[in-house]
């Protein structure tokens, strides 16, 4: 099954208002389409589902001016320096910058673990840490185990057999 899309903005026509105390929810009739709820306080008592819809959609476009602005510069660890860390309180490994320099093995029944600074996680552990980046993309570049820390040449293509 797809993921949802991202809201849109929208008319009325497109989707369903309903109110939850100080929430809004909004549903899209295309189900391809994640839902949204809109916390707005005690004054949503004074306003209609078009104001509703149309607090949501200047939302909806406030991100979109700020996702097309935006310009991420992805920040790598130092060599030598820690890149992930334990967070007790959550139980799991997190990223302290964007770019991870790993190596890929198995364990003795076939398991994949993914080493980074030399500490072991499985993919259980590792899955989890990505989780931190929900929402974000990502690209993975497979490169020899002694070239991690080079940045490498990369071709838009298909490898030829």
């Amino acid at each position: 099954m797809a993921r949802p899309k991202k809201p849109v903005a929208a008319t009325m026509h497109a989707v369903r208002i309903t109110r939850e105390g100080e929430y809004a929810n909004i549903d899209y009739k295309n189900p391809a389409i994640s839902g949204v709820s809109l916390k707005i306080g005690p004054r949503i008592n004074e306003m209609t589902d078009q104001d509703i819809l149309d607090l949501h959609n200047r939302i909806i476009r406030q991100k979109e001016t700020m996702a097309a602005q935006y310009h991420h510069v992805a920040v790598e660890i130092p060599p030598g320096k820690p890149q992930i860390e334990f967070f007790e309180n959550c139980d799991q490994w997190a990223p302290k910058g964007d770019v991870l320099r790993c190596l890929i093995h198995d364990d003795e029944y076939g398991e994949l673990v993914v080493e980074i600074d030399g500490r072991e996680l499985s993919l259980r552990e590792f899955g989890r840490m990505l989780t931190t980046h929900a929402g974000w993309g990502m690209r993975i570049i497979f490169v020899p185990d002694n070239e991690i820390g080079k940045e490498p040449n990369v071709v838009i293509g298909e490898n030829e057999e």
